[in-house]
């Protein structure tokens, strides 16, 4: 293929709801269910905002005919379809998505296939127009969760069960785009799969071969390329199936993609060693021959892994058939989820102009994903957030739906973030003694010492640091700290560096530092004394913000501010949101409401979060931390036991303050983790989870702690616009383990 065929199909951006439905024993997990896009219609409207023209979207067998064909409900596919083509979005649509089938049938049913191949034709005869399909989603990958390891059903864990799995879905595909296209001629198979790669040391070499053969069966099965003489032919026939049912199955399965879909994740690329010692028992494993343990490439290889550049021209090599890359997600912070999607774009887009036939890169999980830590074999509600955000009342765009938008219409994205490797170039990735992986075929393995780097794309240096004002505070170190860990360039400041309340002195240093974003986490933070000191209260507090805000406004850079749970006066039941009036009874809250007020005024671009009782792990002058270490030791902790209170724990506050800034949001917004709790209460919940007695916890009202500056005895922070804070139960587990991780230092 030459340059000019290729310009025949520019890159093109798709998109991917979320659609899974598999069972786990009798009972079926379903993710259209969970992130609401089966009751909501508008959904299709945001997709068709971002620019994009191909939707990969569920007609799942599962759904439309639990019952049979006969009891068929249409409905829902009749109205999402029909508005796709309104809003000119060409579907590709699937039909069985990790899933196993209706009750009646499963993936080692050997009437599998022809069942589904009815109803993929009805499906074609409902919808004609529609031209692009994938029958069944990474037949591989559900082969090896449903037959293999035993996650889903038929819940299989033997290799017989994984390979009449995987040949079962694979004559399904075959039969079922054959009846499709017994209705549309141009019908054509868009066929996906999960498409890692395998390392090892070199004692492992041979395991390492045979996982990078495997790795391409169902696709090899669709081409026509496995026969006696394949590398896996061997495997296949031990695993109990004689040669003439694999020869009938390779037959019925002959049905080449007409694109080949490669969805990749870092946790696909695998590392394998023999070395037990080096990693924790859950790694550990074997295969009969040889123990090792099982673990992400990523985190031992001190050299490159395969990544999407080098999986994309493997396959292209191997098939030479166009290809799309069908799923770029990744579980992460904002910005790491910007860099990996905008890394696989670039990859793609290198390829096509070295002659590659690269059709599109598909921004997965529009709507995020539910469960998906634990393979979808729990319910607990682990969200995933996407293109948008579904933790608000309606789904939020976040910052990958702006970096989709870019790309679909023809625009360069800007975002300095994207100028920093992702976490997975950097030497924190590595959890283990680092070893070399250039060459899995090689005997050349050797254990190399320390954390090392590995070759990255070409990134250009920031130049735009992100500003955090407030360097002694707790908040200003916290930022610091998880933007060093998060990879984002950052300047923490000190009131001498830049003071606030001096506009010519912000204006230099803006001028200077030309940030693309300013974290304004100082302010006066002692709340009694401000009622003697009110003046340099609203000093610090509301003229240092409201300069900030001008300042950013002029030099176009995006500000996020804090306030407080203090604005209020308590005088309600339920909690705050973000539209309830504010009625401070204390100096401090009066600072706080003027500051919002001013800075909104300044520059209404400014992000706002209100926020409450902050619990942290890394300062010692916190609620929780003080009462600890004063239960521990002994000594009487006295606090209020009817002032309710939404506590906030530090790093979960710094993180959703960070994805909302990275998403452009702006306004009021309520953060503090899903709580309402009185102090006293506070301590007891702590020092139960510390296994440490309060018989010396004094629990008084709050007018007899002998505070100066009146409280409300109930500020409890709710939200309005989105619930994006973990709930206070989850927020004590995670201080705790990182009390445990810090314990050389203990604060208590």
């Amino acid at each position: 293929m030459t340059f000019t065929d290729n310009l025949k199909h520019p890159l093109e951006v798709w998109a991917g709801v979320e659609c899974t439905v598999n069972r786990v024993g009798e009972k079926y997990f379903d993710q259209l269910e969970r992130n609401g896009h089966a009751v909501r219609l508008d959904d299709l409207e945001l997709f068709a905002g971002l620019g994009i023209k191909k939707i990969r979207y569920p007609v799942l067998w599962e759904r439309v005919a639990p019952n049979g064909l006969d009891n068929a409900d249409w409905s829902w596919s009749d109205e999402r379809l029909g508005r796709l083509q309104e809003l000119g979005m060409t579907p590709i649509v699937g039909l069985v998505h990790h899933g196993s089938g209706p009750r009646d049938t499963s993936l080692i049913d050997p009437a599998f296939p022809q069942k589904l191949a009815v109803f993929a034709r009805a499906v074609a005869e409902r919808y004609p127009w529609i031209k692009h399909y994938t029958p069944v989603n990474e037949p591989l990958t559900t082969a090896r969760f449903s037959g293999m390891y035993g996650h889903w059903y038929p819940h299989g864990r033997d290799n017989l069960t994984f390979i009449r799995a995987l040949l079962v879905e694979c004559e399904a595909i075959a039969l079922s785009m054959k009846a499709i296209r017994e209705v549309n001629l141009n019908a054509q198979l868009v066929q996906t799969e999960d498409l890692g790669k395998t390392y090892s040391t070199a004692k492992l070499a041979y395991q390492t071969e045979f996982e990078n053969e495997r790795r391409w069966l169902s696709f090899d099965l669709l081409c026509g390329r496995i026969n006696q003489n394949h590398f896996i032919w061997d495997y296949l026939c031990k695993s109990g199936m004689s040669e003439t049912q694999l020869q009938t199955a390779c037959v019925n399965s002959y049905c080449p993609p007409d694109i080949i879909g490669i969805n990749h994740y870092l946790t696909s690329d695998r590392f394998l060693d023999e070395n037990l010692e080096n990693y924790p028992a859950c790694t550990h494993g074997g295969n009969g021959r040889d123990n090792y343990a099982d673990v992400e490439a990523v985190r031992v290889c001190a050299d490159s892994v395969a990544g999407v550049y080098t999986l994309l021209q493997e396959a292209w090599k191997r098939y030479n058939l166009p290809i799309a890359v069908t799923e770029v997600h990744l579980s992460c912070t904002r910005e790491e989820q910007l860099r990996w999607f905008y890394e696989a774009w670039n990859a793609a887009q290198k390829l096509q102009n070295e002659g590659i036939d690269i059709r599109a890169i598909t921004a997965w999980a529009l709507l995020g994903s539910y469960d998906w830590n634990s393979l979808l074999t729990r319910a607990v509600g682990y969200y995933e957030s996407g293109v948008f955000d579904l933790r608000s009342p309606h789904p939020r765009p976040t910052a990958i739906a702006k970096l989709v938008c870019d790309l679909a219409t023809g625009h360069q994205p800007n975002h300095p973030l994207l100028n920093t490797p992702g976490w997975w170039h950097r030497s924190e990735r590595l959890l283990y003694p680092a070893v070399s992986c250039i060459n899995e075929g090689s005997t050349d393995w050797e254990i190399v010492s320390g954390k090392q780097t590995y070759p990255t794309p070409n990134f250009q240096l920031p130049t735009h640091p992100l500003i955090i004002v407030g360097a002694r505070g707790t908040l200003g170190k916290a930022f610091a700290r998880l933007c060093e860990v998060r990879g984002i360039t950052y300047c923490l400041l000190s009131r001498q560096e830049m003071d606030i309340t001096d506009p010519a002195f912000v204006d230099a240093v803006l001028g200077e530092l030309k940030p693309w974003a300013i974290v304004n986490a100082a302010g006066y933070v002692r709340v009694d004394d401000a009622e003697r000191e009110p003046h340099i209260c609203l000093k610090i507090n509301t003229e240092g913000a409201a300069i900030l805000a001008t300042a950013c406004a002029q030099h176009n850079a995006a500000l996020l501010t804090f306030s407080s749970d203090l604005v209020f006066n308590g005088a309600v039941t339920n909690p705050y949101v973000e539209t309830d009036n504010a009625a401070p009874l204390n100096v401090y809250g009066c600072s706080k409401v003027l500051a919002e007020k001013l800075v909104l005024q300044a520059y209404p671009a400014s992000l706002v979060i209100r926020t409450s009782a902050f619990f942290s792990p890394w300062d010692e002058y916190n609620f929780v931390t003080i009462a600890l270490r004063e239960l521990s030791a002994g000594n009487t902790f006295v606090a209020a036991e009817d002032a309710v209170v939404s506590p906030t724990y530090v790093p979960d506050l710094v993180h959703a303050s960070l994805d909302l800034l990275i998403d452009g949001e702006s306004g009021l917004w309520h953060l503090a983790n899903k709580s309402a709790i009185a102090w006293a209460d506070l301590a007891r919940l702590a020092a139960k989870q510390a296994g440490v007695s309060i018989k010396n916890l004094v629990a008084l009202p709050t007018q007899q702690l002998g505070l100066i500056a009146p409280r409300p005895t109930y500020s409890v922070l709710g939200s309005d616009r989105g619930q994006i804070m973990p709930c206070l139960d989850s927020a004590m587990s995670r201080y705790f383990e990182e009390i445990t991780n810090l314990s050389s230092t203990s604060l208590f």
